[in-house]
């Protein structure tokens, strides 16, 4: 989260449950003193633990204490406050309403009020305020993200005013995905029934010629059931454009961040009503993205895996996966662990043309090699596979030959695959790079996001061919969006689910 999302989230937060001000106050026999108060108090101490965190970011230090206890129904409360004037004066600039919000600032401020002061019951979102100026920005707000909303008036005298969220499920997932309220209570769709307008449809059906374990995995955009769960699945650049980002130039600097995805998943994985079910970490974006190095996230997702002993696999592009390869060895004597590095060549004028930003291919071979050295089960996925760009011999061999030396235990290929957003990006990056393969690509892509069936098995026969029986077993993944970190394939962003919420 940038500055901007926390200014954004203070403001929500404290100018809906908070209090700050200057007061003049006489005492007996001595002069007029002036008194600096700010006090943030909340009963879910999930948003009261980020906001603090928030203020200490921005140069304001606070200290915690018990408000309330505990009595019958009413939970306990705890509140903040910092002892300063000069903290007081920070806090009252850090929430001062901004001339022209971005759109972090903006996301901030909607997750910041639904915490405050925001419901989430019997299939209703609603945010409720008395204040008329805070009304007019929650609606300038969700206004400019595209959402629909409905004002609803209560009968009191102070005014106060529900502003409630339209479009059902999918808008509320999108409100709660795009901005990220901290409090997990009021984030639950459990229970919710699923109407959409999404056209799903067979895209193509085809024999892999071998016999495997089928998972439930998301495979496109619009809403999807798996295992009774209601999922929205969307892949990486799509799902930018479902946060409200764009698919092009906010897909490239944007990065969303799901701080407490490792508390989440150990909450779901304790669930009565989770069976154990494998969890596919990478198949919607890539879990070691840089800013990883940053959050170190991922130690407590594998942490929480490890002990529930939860069958797990991982499919990235970062070599950064090394860096955990003690967690998943304890995952691995616990239950099924598997890595997937996906590679999709080792041309360097290829790679740093449709891949630019990512780690070196010979890199995540490296990598590839250390964790079948380790005892971890390693392969490779050669994806995307572009016609004209990194399918010659002269480019596949090599890379198969690399991967059969690191002792890949299975090599798969899939093809480049266009939907949605996807599709402008990729043949906008072909006319200003690859203007020879433009027309070839409208013609191959004139149906839809897949390549015709042929082209697709083609693609398939060039890893295949090289299957031996001393080498690595080579498979066909069902079709799947390519995974990419540059615009010349389907791209990677943050934060949807695979197969269940969490």
């Amino acid at each position: 989260m940038d500055d901007d999302y926390r200014r954004g989230y203070l403001r929500g937060v404290i100018r809906g449950d908070g209090h700050l001000g200057s007061y003049l106050y006489q005492r007996p026999r001595r002069a007029t003193s002036e008194a600096h108060r700010f006090r943030l108090a909340l009963a879910d101490t999930e948003a009261l633990t980020r906001a603090r965190g928030y203020l200490t970011c921005l140069g304001v230090l606070t200290s915690e204490f018990a408000l309330s206890a505990a009595a019958g129904n009413r939970r306990g409360m705890s509140a903040i406050r910092p002892q300063s004037r000069a903290s007081v004066e920070r806090v009252s600039e850090l929430i001062r309403w901004p001339i022209l919000p971005s759109l972090s600032w903006i996301r901030g401020f909607l997750a910041g009020i639904f915490d405050a002061e925001g419901s989430h019951s019997l299939h209703t979102l609603r945010i409720a305020n008395a204040d008329p100026e805070m009304l007019a920005w929650v609606r300038a707000c969700l206004a400019r993200l595209g959402f629909d909303y409905a004002v609803e008036p209560r009968a009191n005298r102070n005014g106060l005013t529900c502003i409630r969220l339209r479009g059902g499920l999918p808008e509320r997932m999108r409100y709660l995905l795009g901005t990220d309220p901290a409090i997990t209570r009021k984030r639950t769709i459990e229970g919710d029934a699923l109407k959409t307008g999404a056209r799903l449809r067979v895209v193509s059906i085809r024999p892999l010629g071998m016999t495997q374990r089928l998972y439930d995995l998301t495979t496109g955009t619009g809403d999807f059931i798996a295992n009774g769960v209601v999922s929205h699945n969307c892949f990486a650049r799509p799902t930018h454009t479902y946060l409200g980002f764009n698919a092009g130039r906010d897909f490239e600097r944007e990065i969303v961040v799901k701080v407490n995805a490792p508390e989440l998943l150990r909450t779901e994985l304790a669930r009565r009503s989770w069976r154990h079910e494998h969890v596919a970490l990478g198949t919607n974006t890539d879990p070691y993205q840089w800013v990883e190095g940053r959050y170190r996230l991922m130690e407590g997702i594998w942490e929480a895996l490890r002990d529930a002993a939860n069958p797990c696999s991982v499919l990235t592009k970062s070599p950064l996966l090394l860096r955990d390869l003690r967690l998943m060895l304890q995952i691995a004597q616990r239950t099924s662990f598997t890595a997937c590095l996906s590679i999709p060549t080792l041309d360097e004028k290829a790679w740093r043309e449709t891949e630019p930003h990512t780690p070196h291919p010979r890199a995540r071979l490296e990598a590839v090699a250390e964790l079948n050295r380790s005892g971890i089960a390693a392969g490779v996925l050669i994806a995307p596979l572009m016609p004209g760009i990194n399918d010659s011999a002269r480019q596949l061999e090599p890379l198969l030959a690399r991967a059969e030396a690191a002792g890949a235990t299975s090599v798969g290929g899939v093809a480049l695959h266009l939907r949605g957003e996807t599709r402008e990006v990729f043949m906008s990056w072909l006319a200003a790079k690859r203007p020879d393969l433009l027309k070839r690509y409208r013609e191959l892509y004139r149906r839809g996001a897949y390549a015709p069936r042929q082209e697709r098995e083609r693609l398939a026969q060039l890893v295949r061919r090289r299957e031996r029986p001393s080498g690595p077993r080579a498979v066909e993944p069902a079709p799947a969006p390519a995974r990419q970190g540059a615009p010349a394939a389907p791209g990677e962003g943050r934060i949807a689910r695979q197969g269940t919420l969490f």
